[in-house]
């Protein structure tokens, strides 16, 4: 992340060699592996957090699909943690007060249901609700009583 700043502060510099960068990297931005390698990474799309084994999803940041009542990130704005349930049978009774429960359907989306944490990482994959309770304490402390 520092070095992603660090690039794009050196790309506002009017210096002659900044400047000649800057141009190179906007022809390169016409080809679109391109344009979406700079898109992950200025998002931190591209970013993978190390959370053991599972899904191909597991540790990346959620993008934002849609879904049937709109887009992911729409319901993300609250700051808290988010259940999206593509199977409508799963539950966060005991975090209700610090993960939303949404049980809606994304043609985007290839997994039954995904755990994100308040930043858009994915903290868990899967449709086992035995599963999800226990990954809920590590990402939502223990649950209400």
């Amino acid at each position: 992340m520092l070095d992603n700043t660090r690039a794009q502060a050196e790309l506002i510099s009017t210096e002659p060699g900044a400047q000649a960068v800057r141009r190179l990297l906007s022809e390169l931005m016409d080809f679109e592996d391109v344009n979406r390698h700079l898109i992950e990474k200025i998002t931190a799309l591209a970013v993978r957090y190390d959370f053991g084994e599972g899904h191909e999803l597991l540790g990346r940041r959620m993008r934002d699909v849609r879904l049937k009542r709109g887009r992911l990130y729409e319901l993300t704005h609250a700051g808290r943690g988010l259940l999206l349930d593509q199977t409508g049978q799963l539950s966060v009774a005991g975090w209700a007060d610090r993960v939303d429960h949404v049980v809606d359907v994304s043609e985007e989306l290839d997994v039954p249901a995904v755990l994100l944490r308040p930043d858009g990482h994915v903290a868990w994959a899967g449709d086992d609700q035995q599963d999800l309770l226990d990954h809920l304490p590590r990402w939502f402390g223990a649950p209400a009583s």
